[in-house]
């Protein structure tokens, strides 16, 4: 079974294996023979998408119990693939979502690191940097890229704490991996999109 998850500037694709990762063209050019269900909270590929005849979207059966109206789809997938946790999904954007046995208690969204160290370029060219991978967290910077760093990841860690509790915290996106290692007893995985799709297959076809 392959599964999709379109987003704004790219196309994941998974085979139950692995999460392929490509452009919109390239999956569509590649897969638009293939049997496939996916969501999609790209609104420009709406029509091009319902034209792949063996392509089928599974978007408004996506359904998460107390989620908002505008929720993206793939957020409320993220959030189905367990009943209870925090589930932080890093890409262009930074969602943070709560789930309660199986119920949706609210979230927030950030700018993405890419988007957050671009509008520090924005404030002076003094402050053009890249991001430090291996930053410390337990002592004070003494250099702008550090501070720079420091402020970012320390700022996303201190909002997330503020909300995990005691409940399980699951990263995904391509930023996931590398923001769980600032967080004890975290847990990667770039399927858990999927996951939810899954779910909410088996469900209609055991209906």
């Amino acid at each position: 079974m392959l599964l999709a998850d379109i987003g704004n500037t790219h196309s994941h694709i998974y085979d139950g294996v692995r999460v392929e990762h490509l452009t919109h063209e390239e999956a569509i050019a590649k897969y638009r023979h293939h049997p496939l269900y996916y969501i999609s909270v790209n609104q420009s590929l709406h029509t091009q998408l319902k034209a792949i005849a063996c392509w089928e979207d599974l978007s408004d059966r996506i359904v998460l119990s107390g989620a908002y109206p505008t929720m993206g789809v793939d957020r409320k997938a993220l959030c189905l693939s367990r009943a209870c946790g925090v589930f932080v999904d890093a890409g262009s954007a930074i969602t943070v979502d709560v789930v309660e046995e199986g119920v949706y208690q609210g979230g927030y969204i950030l700018a993405g690191l890419t988007a957050t160290l671009e509008s520090y370029r924005a404030i002076s060219p003094a402050l053009d940097t890249s991001l430090n991978r291996t930053i410390s967290l337990t002592q004070l910077p003494t250099t702008t890229k550090d501070g720079i760093s420091y402020g970012i990841i320390a700022s996303i860690k201190a909002l997330i704490e503020c909300h995990r509790a005691d409940k399980p915290l699951y990263f995904t996106g391509g930023d996931g991996h590398f923001l769980s290692t600032f967080f004890t007893g975290s847990h990667y995985d770039e399927s858990l999109v999927f996951e939810g799709m899954r779910k909410v297959i088996k469900e209609q076809k055991r209906c």
